[in-house]
């Protein structure tokens, strides 16, 4: 699996959530809305998802295994750092 593109929205607004990603895997398949956010321990990723009947969030699309969920958040927070340092260049 290769993450081929990474679009990173940045939320303008003061909170937690820092930015909206939309990624492509192996320009054949595209995952909308993981949000970066600010965390106690840093920054971090929130795969899409939707409020159940009973009240929970859950996961729409997430990866099956923790280097999968690794990889994804690497490249997506490497994206994000590079939008943030060129939005203050300006």
């Amino acid at each position: 699996m290769n993450i081929t593109d990474v679009r990173v929205r940045k939320v303008a607004k003061e909170g937690k959530m820092k930015a909206v990603v939309s990624i492509t895997i192996d320009e054949e398949f595209v995952v909308h809305d993981i949000k970066v956010i600010e965390g106690e321990k840093g920054l971090f990723i929130a795969m899409p998802s939707r409020k159940a009947t009973d009240g929970e969030y859950r996961d729409i699309a997430h990866p099956i295994n923790s280097s999968t969920r690794d990889k994804i958040q690497t490249i997506i927070l490497e994206k994000y750092k590079e939008a943030a340092a060129e939005e203050a260049a300006v």
